[in-house]
């Protein structure tokens, strides 16, 4: 029966894996998650003939154990537990099990096998690294803790396999990250599922620095433009005045200085590295006149942008 449907069976949902049960098997799947490496050993769809038994192991690794159709009966450690269709188990590193399909049904398993190891700290310094670290952290330590019993698969953790497989059988682009995706998923979805206990300590912005780096870099986008108080704080959402108080807390200006410090350096390129006239750099950087560039370039930098440009010109300086 392995590798066929059952007659008069409703639809398998993982029917499109008995064409090559192994497949994912044959890549070579490691990834960083967190401070941890994990490496793929399995990731298939295998079938237990009535009454087929596995006798007694262990594995140094992690080897979840999904069943999606039939029945049977594991043992982990020494207790002895039923095996419905939609349970799950884990047997951890060390966990001596055995299975054993029923004498009368076959029972379809689904097995990600997997090696999770510790990495070295300097391995881990990544944009968003601390909270994906948290959260691969407290997935492995529950993954370590889980009691050794089967349970319901409730958030569906099976169905991680076929989005795996079907990325690989469709030759979907970035199939090996939706590998990773699922495998990492797979894990999630079984720890949540032996515990429901609400995730704490979720990361959370620093609102008033979040809208100050969304202003500045709107700002750097469109120096060039009218930008006003008013256009800058729509696209943040936040008033006015709260835009005005966030640009003196985090800069100890205000923000037509910043504006104008923007201005200002894109300017200072401009005149040293380009053949623009003063009048052409003006307008392309938001200054109504020459005249009114040259009041606020003098007040700010204490020189005219002619002697800035004569004395910091690149190609005369070369």
């Amino acid at each position: 029966m392995n590798g066929q449907s059952r007659i008069g069976a409703r639809p398998y949902p993982f029917e499109l894996m008995l064409e090559n049960p192994t497949a994912l098997d044959r890549l070579e799947v490691e990834f960083k998650w967190g401070r941890y490496g994990i490496r793929m050993l399995n990731f298939h769809h295998t079938s237990f003939a009535p009454g087929r038994i596995v006798h007694f192991h262990k594995h140094s690794d992690f080897e979840f154990h999904f069943i999606p159709r039939g029945k049977g009966k594991v043992i982990l450690g020494s207790e002895p537990y039923s095996l419905q269709e939609g349970q799950m188990y884990l047997t951890g590193p060390g966990l001596l099990h055995y299975q054993e399909a029923d004498a009368f049904e076959a029972m379809d398993e689904l097995c990600l096998h997997i090696d999770i190891q510790k990495l070295e700290a300097e391995e881990t310094e990544e944009w968003g690294a601390r909270w994906e670290q948290a959260e691969a952290e407290a997935c492995i330590r529950r993954l370590e803790q889980l009691p050794p019993r089967p349970m319901a698969d409730k958030y569906k953790a099976m169905e991680c396999f076929m989005t795996a497989y079907r990325a690989w059988y469709e030759n979907q682009p970035g199939v090996l990250t939706v590998i990773k995706q699922s495998i990492i998923q797979v894990l999630l979805r079984m720890t949540r599922a032996y515990d429901d206990t609400p995730q704490r300590d979720l990361p959370s912005r620093d609102m008033k620095n979040y809208r100050y780096q969304l202003a500045a870099q709107f700002i750097k986008d469109n120096y060039m433009a009218p930008l006003t108080l008013e256009v800058v704080a729509e696209r943040v959402q936040v008033s006015p005045r709260q835009l005005q108080r966030i640009f003196r807390e985090q800069t100890g200006g205000t923000f037509s200085e910043y504006i104008e410090h923007v201005r200002l350096a894109q300017i200072c390129k401009e005149l040293a590295e380009s053949e623009l006239t003063i009048d052409q750099i003006a307008f392309q950087n938001g200054f109504s006149s020459a005249n009114y560039l040259h009041y606020v370039f003098k007040k700010k930098l204490g020189t005219t942008p002619m002697q800035y440009r004569l004395q910091h010109d690149v190609k005369q300086n070369t």
